[in-house]
């Protein structure tokens, strides 16, 4: 299929090729694209080696060095571009590096970077500039290049630019006056992002530039980072300091049509990335479903979920996030799922309130032990600091879940609530089930077998596809449910799983269990109290 690209442009970045006018009170933006202009590319096909810079390329450039304030500061402080693979943002980022360390907006002793996750991925960007520099006789004398070191730098302004790795020892205590950030969703981690942000603001007209495929799940920084940028496009948020250039593309969009991949890459009107490649790829992806996934990642710009075989679709559970008022709720019959962790898990209390016929209000309490908080984050690749500093986690004294601490708080609920049961998976909490029967408190045992987990996990399905499951938008739960993966018995019964490993569902298994008895009502007798199978029946450990 061919087509015509010019009317198929991503919403949020279509200035990028309209003729709109860009201000450029100070010829800043010519400025840039004159040094541009002027370089060396060794794989470039254009008489005498010139840097190829297209006329979208143009247009971003200018957009963010022409824009000035009255003083001649530069408006544009943060660029959000994501774009997918194969559409040389390395080759524009490197460029940008070098417009700093060694052309016109280059200050004395000027620090400038190139971040990535890791060592390989962060010489990238700078191995582009590096090879850019080392081609042209022309910079011979005028510019240092120390590849030990990956360092370019010009000798008589003492500027430089750097390659830097989130797993460096080196990573902090830098003062950026530019940082490329690269593929911002492969960070295991927040510290060197915490340095380069908590740094440039150290510097009067520092820029900061993240380059980045789409990625997947919620609850990374690189979600942070690029969901602000779409609530800047959308006029949601009035920040002229952030630059959104967006090419992704929607869930729900046909991703082998053509049109689709000319929308979300700018580059293949000008014959990058290859149409034929292109077409080969889907070619694969339309028949192996783990290549249509990357494929609507990489090559798309699709967010994706974290599972590969979810429970439901996120779109759709993320409809549920209305607010959910607690106070509201106080005088009204609610049903507790409580799933205890081992050791220095999440442990996860979820309660489940009828609304209307057929719908379910839940609100979970997750509990984490507060030692070694930050370092679980880094585990999981989550934010547990931000999210206990928040409410959305509760840390508990040690090391490890105290479930005494547990226990009060269960008690403070149902002094506040109406809570008709309290169901527990015995495999870890009978010593707390046993507790709180002889309080007078109604816990009831409810084991997490096929039997017992597989009506639930329906239960909970049809709340969520009907559109009939409210959960408030917490974090936590979200990224429960995106982390699991289903998998069918013979009969066609589900039972959640781990993706991965590190993954965490107990909030999910916690909310399926107090869907359950919210549906089943005020009876305390079911098929749960005759089920005596084991908890390996339902692997999710």
């Amino acid at each position: 299929m061919t087509t015509e690209p010019d009317s198929l442009t991503s919403s949020t970045a279509s200035w990028v090729f309209d003729d709109s006018p860009i201000d450029d009170p100070f010829g800043y933006g010519e400025r840039a694209v004159q040094f541009l202009k002027i370089l060396k590319h060794p794989k470039s096909t254009l008489p005498d080696n010139a840097f190829q810079l297209d006329p979208w390329q143009e247009r971003i450039v200018r957009r963010i060095y022409g824009p000035r304030h009255e003083n001649g500061q530069r408006i544009v402080k943060t660029v959000a571009m994501m774009l997918p693979r194969g559409n040389r943002k390395t080759s524009i980022g490197a460029v940008l590096g070098l417009l700093h360390s060694i052309g016109p907006e280059a200050v004395p002793g000027g620090e400038c970077m190139c971040a990535a996750s890791d060592r390989d991925q962060a010489r990238i960007a700078y191995l582009e500039a590096y090879n850019i520099i080392d081609f042209d006789k022309r910079m011979e004398g005028n510019v240092r290049l120390t590849d030990s070191k990956n360092t370019i730098e010009h000798p008589k302004k003492k500027s430089f630019l750097k390659a830097i790795s989130a797993d460096a020892k080196t990573a902090h205590g830098h003062t950026p006056v530019f940082a490329l950030v690269d593929e911002l969703h492969a960070w295991p981690k927040r510290d060197l992002w915490e340095a380069i942000k908590s740094g440039l603001v150290k510097v009067p007209g520092s820029l900061l530039m993240v380059i980045s495929t789409a990625g997947r799940g919620q609850e990374n920084v690189a979600w942070e980072f690029f969901d602000y940028a779409r609530r800047v496009a959308r006029g949601e948020v009035n920040d002229p300091t952030w630059l959104p250039i967006l090419f992704e593309t929607p869930r729900d969009a046909d991703w082998q049509d053509e049109r689709t991949w000319y929308a979300a890459n700018p580059g293949l009107r000008y014959g990058y990335p290859d149409i034929d490649g292109l077409r080969q790829l889907a070619r694969e992806a339309a028949e192996i479903p783990s290549e249509r996934d990357a494929f609507r990642q990489l090559n798309l710009n699709v967010w994706l979920d974290h599972s590969s075989s979810p429970f439901v679709d996120m779109l759709v559970y993320d409809e549920g996030a209305y607010p959910v008022d607690l106070d509201d709720l106080e005088g009204q019959p609610c049903w507790l799922g409580a799933d205890l962790s081992s050791n220095g898990d999440l442990t996860c209390v979820v309660a489940a309130w009828k609304n209307g016929e057929d719908g379910f209000i839940v609100h979970p309490w997750f509990f984490c032990p507060e030692e070694g908080l930050r370092l679980r984050g880094d585990r999981d690749k989550v934010p547990y600091p931000r999210w206990a500093e928040e409410g959305y986690i509760i840390p508990t004294p040690g090391n490890v879940v105290d479930y005494r601490y547990v226990e009060d708080y269960i008690r403070e609920i149902c002094a506040r609530f109406d809570v008709r049961e309290i169901a527990f998976d015995p495999h870890l909490a009978r010593n707390t089930l046993n507790t709180l029967l002889e309080e007078g408190l109604p816990a009831v045992e409810m084991r997490q077998g096929w039997a017992t987990m597989a009506p639930a996990v329906k239960e909970l399905e049809r709340a969520i596809i009907g559109r009939r499951f409210i959960h408030g938008g917490h974090p936590v739960l979200r990224w429960n449910f995106d982390n699991i993966a289903i998998e069918p018995d013979r009969a066609g019964n589900m039972s959640f799983h781990k993706g991965k490993s590190r993954d965490k569902i107990d909030g999910a298994v916690a909310a399926a269990m107090a869907v359950a008895r919210c549906a089943a009502g005020d009876s305390s007798i079911s098929s749960y109290d005759t089920f005596d199978g084991d908890i390996e029946d339902f692997a999710y450990a």
